[in-house]
């Protein structure tokens, strides 16, 4: 669930036009936006605090075959979330499991390791380290 909801609206919408029978559904849940609230740690094992908020899609629904599939996101975007949940649907079904697995999520996965990849690159080469002198004092 966690590559569909990183991944890319279009990469979905193309995804979604390839199929060769895409099923029909019905809405457990329409597709809504709410915010949630963030909350951190000081380095890592601190004190708890609010960091701020996000807003997350959220969707719920059956395929034509009784399948149910839930999709929640960060952003705005219910066409996002209902393609997800779609997906989420399908991979489900013992039939298309395998060629989803292959097709969507693995090439999805990959180029979204890739992005991963050119951003910390990107920021590595930004890095600037600062080095302390420290003085002797004088006697």
């Amino acid at each position: 669930m966690a590559v569909l909801a990183r991944a890319d609206l279009h990469e979905l919408e193309t995804a979604w036009g390839h199929l060769a029978v895409p099923p029909g559904h019905t809405w457990l849940r329409r597709p809504e936006t709410g915010l949630v609230m963030l909350r951190a740690r000081i380095g890592g094992s601190g004190a708890k605090f609010n960091l701020g908020e996000a807003s997350v899609t959220r969707c719920t629904l059956r395929t034509d075959t009784g399948l149910t599939g839930v999709a929640y996101l960060l952003g705005r975007s219910h066409r996002h979330a209902e393609l997800a949940a779609l997906f989420d649907a399908l991979l489900q079904d013992e039939t298309r499991h395998a060629e989803l697995q292959r097709g969507l999520i693995e090439r999805l996965a990959a180029a979204q390791a890739t992005r991963r990849d050119a951003a910390s690159r990107k920021a590595a080469a930004t890095k600037v380290d600062f080095y302390t002198i420290v003085r002797g004092e004088s006697l």
